[in-house]
């Protein structure tokens, strides 16, 4: 592909669920420390690139109540213009069309993030490895690591460090409570579960655990156990779990006809949607 054809191409930001969510303990700094799988789903918001004249990063249409400076598209943009040398004097303009809603546990601030860094990495000849991506994500936010290592992956530590595993095709309900869970306030709970047994990469079977913050984000967000609730009453679902902090919440099905009828019976006062989970993030397919 041409430079021309990258600066015209759509870049995908995938959303992510998690299959599972362990917190197994805490460090002396305060992080909590996680095991957990992600598995993107095809659901996406979707990023477009301009090269500039000047060396500025600009968000041509940030989102509201969210400062351009402390975006996390922004943010991605300036940390790779510090790591890189040669991006120094490169500037951007990111247009971002939003799909993925924001405090719902489906990762899309740090996918937009992750994208940007993967995106620019190409289109500024930055010449990073991965590895290098992530460890500059990893500054953004525990959850951007994982969006530019790409794979369906076991995950620990703060959320840096990756096993891959395999995990069946699938489809999914995900339905969208009208809150938006801060992931702070879930963490500074006092009745968080933060001891939960650790359990090895290899060890781990598709359907094993539970999310530890699900209990917290229910007691002070009703209208998360209530989606919760009625997921579980559906038949021919195979798991249900709340993504990440929430409020995002998802039921698992073997095929698309499935999780489509799931969709058919959706009470009115619901929201929801149909989605593929993907094995690879869609930038590196």
């Amino acid at each position: 592909m041409t430079d021309a054809a990258l600066w015209q191409r759509t870049w995908p930001a995938p959303a992510k669920i998690n299959l599972f969510l362990h917190v197994v303990g805490r460090r002396d700094d305060g992080y909590h420390l996680l095991q957990t799988v992600f598995r993107f789903i095809d659901c996406c918001d979707q990023l477009r690139f301009s090269p500039r004249d000047d060396d500025q990063v600009v968000l041509v249409n940030p989102l509201p109540g969210v400062p351009a400076d402390s975006d996390l598209t922004v943010r991605a943009a300036r940390a790779l213009q510090a790591a890189v040398p040669a991006a120094r004097n490169k500037g951007v303009s990111i247009a971002l069309e939003k799909h993925l809603p924001m405090g719902g546990g489906l990762g899309g601030g740090s996918s937009d993030a992750a994208t940007v860094l993967l995106a620019l990495n190409t289109l500024w000849q930055c010449g990073l490895t991965h590895s290098e991506l992530e460890t500059i994500g990893l500054g953004l936010g525990a959850d951007v690591p994982v969006f530019i290592h790409g794979q369906s992956t076991f995950a620990e530590g703060v959320g840096e460090r990756f096993t891959d595993v395999a995990v069946p095709d699938a489809w999914y309900l995900v339905l969208v409570p009208p809150v938006a869970v801060p992931t702070p306030e879930i963490f500074r709970a006092p009745d968080l579960r933060r001891n939960t047994t650790t359990i090895t990469p290899t060890a781990w079977r598709h359907g094993q655990g539970g999310n530890d913050l699900e209990a917290v984000a229910c007691r002070l967000y009703p209208e998360v156990a209530r989606h919760l609730t009625w997921l579980r009453s559906l038949p021919e679902t195979s798991l249900t779990a709340m993504s990440g902090s929430g409020a995002c919440c998802f039921a698992e099905f073997a095929t698309e006809a499935a999780a489509r009828a799931a969709h058919g019976v959706l009470p009115p006062d619901m929201k929801g949607f149909v989605a593929r989970g993907l094995h690879q993030h869609p930038i590196l397919c």
